[in-house]
């Protein structure tokens, strides 16, 4: 990855050509686009995703959400550049079921920073209809050989 500027890295994971990371697999998430400044996620609720209320737990969803943030800002970031989230707020408008369907998850980045950027996202259901939103904000830093020095 320090190799690669963000998007040269995501679209080499989008076309097969890197693995992707394990929390994809882990909580069934896809990357489905790549380009600068935005991605999208999907994923299929599942029952394996409830919580004790036979609902999708609102952590898959926040988890969606702070992935597509995270991922458009890496769009923007050059060669030997990382992020990490330092804050996400994240308004659930409706219960998740294994009936809503395919969920799309979109990230957009509203500030590229080289300190701190800032990003947006949504999530849709099967039938087009927003299930959460997301804002947050992102730490930039320098990744790879001589990034402490």
């Amino acid at each position: 990855m320090p190799t690669m500027s963000g998007l040269e890295y995501l679209r080499a994971m989008l076309a097969g050509e890197l693995p992707g990371p394990p929390i994809a697999s882990l909580m069934d998430f896809t990357l489905a686009e790549v380009d600068a400044g935005t991605v999208a996620f999907t994923c299929e609720p599942n029952e394996s995703h409830y919580n004790p209320l036979g609902i999708v737990h609102g952590g898959l969803v926040c988890t969606l959400l702070d992935s597509a943030l995270g991922c458009a800002v890496q769009t923007t970031l050059p060669r030997g550049q990382g992020y990490t989230s330092l804050e996400i707020k994240v308004n659930y408008l409706r219960a998740v079921t294994a009936g809503s369907g395919l969920l799309t998850c979109t990230g957009t980045v509203v500030k590229p920073g080289s300190r701190v950027a800032f990003a947006e996202g949504k999530v849709v259901d099967a039938s087009g209809k927003v299930v959460a939103t997301a804002s947050g904000s992102l730490l930039v830093f320098p990744i790879g050989p001589g990034a402490g020095a």
